[in-house]
């Protein structure tokens, strides 16, 4: 295959190798960055320009995926009616769920968070994101196939998201209201998508408060063979 042989379907990986030392620096400056990465409830109204949430999502695409399907669809919402509808539809379910069929073991490491079925963060953030797995694909044909390892794709996207609503210095919230539904109804999304996480992104509140939580350690996540 030559450099230029486009009609292959491979083009040559753009790859510039940098120092060591400045590899190391990225690292550590990316990790410290992310390490004050904080998850709150509490959002201010404060506008945040489309383009800082279609730069988010254009990051979120960029992760790897199962044959290259990109099995996910990023919905974003910033109209308050539709997002109203959406709080009411959560608060509902998560009622439920708080109130009849939470388990012990799950309502015992919920309890320091301090969370409960009340759900402001979907209303007081400029946007909500919605991401949507696709568990199938539309072939050249028009019939409908399955997609590959649609959950792992989904989850490196979601990571990236998360990733890079932090970098640009806004907050979010990974919530998975239970069951989620609802959500593909009140967002006209197809039977082949299923909604994984709502992401209220926008600026915390002055009053926004965390719970004083730690991070483990590397040695309590990793293990090296050498």
């Amino acid at each position: 295959m030559g450099e230029g042989d486009e009609e292959s379907g491979f083009i040559r990986l753009e790859f510039a190798e940098a120092p060591a030392d400045e590899m190391l620096q990225r690292a550590r400056s990316f990790y410290e960055n992310m390490d004050r990465r904080r998850t709150t409830r509490h959002f201010s109204g404060k506008e945040v320009p489309r383009e800082m949430i279609e730069l988010a999502i254009r990051t979120a695409s960029t992760a790897p995926s199962g044959a290259h399907l990109q099995p996910w669809t990023f919905v974003a919402i910033s109209d308050p009616g539709l997002k109203a509808r959406i709080r009411e539809a959560a608060e509902s379910e998560e009622r439920r769920f708080y109130e009849e069929r939470i388990p012990d073991a799950w309502a015992e490491v919920l309890e320091p968070l301090g969370t409960d079925h009340v759900k402001e963060h979907i209303t007081d953030a400029p946007w909500v994101v919605v991401l949507f797995r696709q568990s199938q694909r539309e072939r050249g044909n028009g019939e409908m196939a399955p997609t590959y390892y649609s959950q792992e794709s989904c989850g490196m996207a979601a990571g990236l998201f998360v990733a890079a609503v932090h970098n640009m210095g806004l907050a979010t919230l990974t919530h998975t209201p239970s069951p989620m539904g609802f959500l593909r109804e009140i967002l006209g999304r197809p039977e082949h998508e299923h909604a994984m996480l709502l992401l209220p992104v926008g600026y915390p509140s002055d009053d926004a408060r965390v719970p004083d939580l730690e991070r483990k350690g590397l040695g309590d996540v990793s293990q090296f063979h050498e």
